[in-house]
């Protein structure tokens, strides 16, 4: 018997289940737990003391590295390795004239998943990376190419892709997205909302249908006279489901549809930029930060004091 897919291409059964599950803890965590968290100003004050110190700590200092590896086997001797040390200088030659880092990777590189990621390692702090790759980009810029960095396992040629500093600093990334919010009610549930959303995230990205317009026809929200835009944000301004769809998202991109206490969301995330925050704002986004924390934290004793009180008989199964 064949099974029925759902519109995100799982089983329906579990597409359903997930479903459940995710209306179960969304609701859950909004009745029991966010009236009872606060966030005072001096809750505010000390975080923003915290992450000043961390500022000021150079191991806090997040990077996102790619890198080219042109492999030297064990046993390489001295021709075969000037041979190769040639090859990842003709590499880095052309990444430096301005050739796109990617798709060099996925052409050239020996490091594993380079043809997928493009040799991309990803945003982490400083500890988490080799100290010969830290030491090779210190004084690069974002977009800089480095020196070739010779390891055991070869020759690399790493690219800058982004620098942050540690701690909460007066700079974010802003994100400009827009979306599609339908309400379940008596005639629409919210699995068929998930999958009308599902369907409309398929016509876009088949070319037959244009969010803008498919927000302003059925969108239940203020936005909606706007095709869904909803402007430039910060961090936090958004309930913790909307933002981890954003935040999962490359310009362009549409999430799959994703519930929050206020419906059913289908999100497109058209640009991200970097930008300053006044004081105000800065205070705002923090306590954003805090709160999130903190409700983070209640869930986690309250799932835990939930399970303690919890009773469960094993019994022996019919014979």
């Amino acid at each position: 018997m064949r099974r029925r897919i759902a519109a995100d291409g799982i089983p329906l059964a579990q597409f359903r289940e997930e479903l459940r599950n995710q209306i179960v803890l969304t609701r859950l965590r909004e009745r029991e737990l966010e009236s009872r968290v606060k966030v005072t100003d001096l809750d505010v004050d000390q975080f923003l003391r915290e992450q000043q110190q961390l500022s000021n700590d150079p191991s806090s200092q997040e990077i996102n590295l790619a890198h080219i590896l042109v492999a030297v086997p064990e046993n390489a001797n001295e021709a075969q390795t000037a041979t190769l040390r040639a090859k990842a200088q003709r590499v880095q030659e052309r990444a430096r004239a301005g050739e796109d880092f990617a798709k060099l990777a996925g052409e050239l590189s020996d490091a594993p998943g380079a043809d997928a990621n493009g040799g991309q390692v990803g945003l982490r702090t400083t500890d988490r990376y080799p100290p010969l790759f830290v030491q090779a980009i210190q004084n690069l810029p974002e977009g800089g190419i480095s020196d070739i960095v010779r390891s055991g396992a070869g020759f690399h040629v790493i690219k800058v892709l982004e620098k942050r500093k540690g701690g909460f600093t007066g700079a974010v990334v802003q994100s400009h997205a827009r979306h599609i919010l339908l309400r379940p009610g008596p005639q629409l549930s919210e699995t068929a909302a998930v999958q009308r959303l599902a369907e409309f995230k398929k016509r876009v990205q088949g070319g037959f249908a244009d969010f803008a317009q498919l927000a302003r026809e059925f969108s239940q929200d203020a936005s909606a006279r706007n095709g869904g835009d909803l402007g430039w944000a910060n961090p936090g301004m958004f309930v913790p489901e909307f933002e981890e769809a954003v935040a999962s998202l490359a310009p362009g991109q549409i999430a799959d549809p994703v519930i929050s206490r206020f419906g059913v969301h289908l999100i497109q995330l058209m640009e991200r930029r970097q930008a300053s925050l006044g004081e105000r704002e800065k205070r705002e986004l923090a306590r954003n930060v805090v709160r999130e924390k903190k409700l983070d934290e209640a869930y986690t004793q309250w799932s835990q004091d939930v399970r303690g009180r919890a009773y469960v008989e094993f019994r022996e199964p019919p014979q």
